[in-house]
């Protein structure tokens, strides 16, 4: 089994929260103040930018743990 080196976890856990922040950006909630652009009552009334945001830095950061941590074969 391969130890991975100092960072990665970090990195992979990232990824995951961005993710994770991008989904929950579009789940509807009735209770919220404002409609988003969508037209609809979401968790982040900035649903579509917020989403985009989120699933970018998941990318980046995803792709930095790539680069950096992956060993060329």
């Amino acid at each position: 089994m391969k130890k991975k080196k100092k960072g990665y976890v970090l990195l992979l856990i990232l990824t995951i929260l961005f993710t994770l922040a991008a989904i929950s950006t579009v789940i509807p909630q009735p209770s919220a103040s404002k409609e988003c652009f969508l037209g609809y009552k979401a968790h982040c009334t900035f649903t579509p930018i917020g989403t985009l945001i989120c699933i970018i830095a998941a990318g980046i950061i995803c792709s930095i743990r790539k680069r950096k941590f992956v060993e060329k074969g």
